[in-house]
This record gives structure tokens, C-alpha cells and sequence, in this order.
């Protein structure tokens, strides 16, 4: 347990942040997990529409810091590429 008043309301802040975060986080797998199913329904307009909810989910936790910005890429890439897929199908 830590003992200074600082350390303390660190533990408080970084609590509260990660907190934070893990919903964040928790949306976006949620949101991805929407996208699969658009994906496996084969439906690609329902997929494209939910390719730009993930894709702005991804990006607004890359600017909060929440994710890694090459991170939010390389998912927003590897989405794009099943997309694409589905589109090509006949």
C-alpha cells in the first residue's frame, strides 16, 4: 500500500483511468465482434457500415492513448482486408 498522500491519489487516478480504458477497450472488441458477425452473414452493407463504427472506435482510442496508434492500424487494416474480400466474392 503506498504510504505519501501522491502515491496514494496516484493509486486512486490510475484506478479510475484503467477503469476507463478496460470499457473503452470493451466497446470496441464488442463492436469488432458485430463486424464478424456481418462478415460471416455475407451481408457487405451491414459490413461496410460496421467497418466505419470500428474503424472510428479504433481511432478515437488511439487518440485517448488507450491504444497504440499502429496498433488501431493494424487492426483497422486487417478488417479492411475482410472486407474487401467479402466484396470481391460474387
Amino acid at each position: 500500500m503506498a504510504h505519501s498522500l501522491s502515491a496514494q491519489k496516484r493509486v486512486r487516478q490510475n484506478r479510475k483511468k484503467n477503469a476507463i480504458n478496460r470499457g473503452r477497450k470493451s466497446r470496441a472488441k464488442t463492436q469488432m465482434k458485430q463486424y464478424d458477425a456481418a462478415i460471416d452473414s455475407g451481408s457487405k452493407d451491414t459490413a461496410a457500415e460496421q467497418y466505419k463504427t470500428v474503424a472510428r472506435q479504433l481511432d478515437k482510442l488511439a487518440a485517448s492513448g488507450t491504444i497504440h496508434k499502429k496498433t488501431a492500424a493494424r487492426k483497422k487494416s486487417r478488417l479492411a482486408k475482410r472486407l474487401n474480400a467479402l466484396k470481391a466474392k460474387k
